[in-house]
């Protein structure tokens, strides 16, 4: 599917880029950020949204401000979590119908989990995190989920038992504390970014597979808000 550009208001004569792609039968739809390094069109999120379509879910992916503008230096939390808000709504309003997530990759999923911990995002069923950075790499901690216990919807993490940004009995601590709302999906010799080596004799694309399968089943499992 070819996606359709969108602009997504964030008020006072500012903007965003989206992109929006919806298979004529999809049952869900989610709204897709970026991470720290990389805009919505880098190739790995282009694979989640073509991968996701393939398998009936919707996405919009989107660029927060610092990306639109050219920088490398992320915004501060109050600017990211505005424009996860306007995704959300864009995302509402392009199907009103349809089960609705939030999440994305690494900085963008984080983003996402504070913007709801500080205020639910209105319709959005459940997070989904593709790589949560729970720590820096070789700077163990968990000072990074402290918000993630204000959260009342379900959590799907989905992580590479290698990911140098999430020491694995932390973040498995981490998602056990917050009871039978979290899930974690390990994914098996898999780095910060799904990659795992040659040795494994797996591929990027089987990994890859692997994500997709679980996000779009773990949605289509939540039930809708009360």
């Amino acid at each position: 599917m070819t996606p359709a550009p969108v602009v997504i208001d964030l008020g006072e004569d500012r903007a965003v880029s989206g992109l929006w792609m919806k298979p004529g039968d999809a049952a869900a739809v989610l709204v897709l950020a970026h991470g720290a390094g990389a805009g919505m069109t880098h190739k790995s999120m282009t694979a989640i949204a073509e991968g996701l379509a393939q398998r009936r879910v919707a996405t919009l992916r989107y660029n927060f401000p610092y990306m639109e503008r050219g920088s490398k230096r992320p915004d501060t939390p109050a600017v990211a979590h505005e424009a996860v808000r306007a995704a959300v709504a864009q995302a509402a309003r392009l199907a009103p119908d349809l089960p609705l997530f939030a999440g994305g990759r690494s900085f963008g999923g984080r983003m996402t989990s504070q913007a709801q911990a500080a205020e639910a995002l209105p319709r959005v069923r459940g997070l989904i995190f593709f790589a949560f950075p729970l720590h820096p790499p070789a700077k163990p901690g968990i000072e990074r989920a402290e918000h993630l216990s204000k959260i009342k919807i379900p959590q799907l993490f989905l992580q590479g038992s290698r990911d140098e940004f999430a020491q694995i009995d932390l973040l498995q601590a981490t998602v056990g504390h917050l009871g039978e709302l979290a899930t974690l999906k390990l994914l098996e010799a898999a780095d910060h970014a799904f990659h795992v080596p040659a040795k494994t004799a797996r591929k990027d694309a089987e990994v890859m597979d692997e994500v997709l399968d679980a996000a779009r089943a773990w949605m289509l499992g939540v039930r809708p808000i009360s």
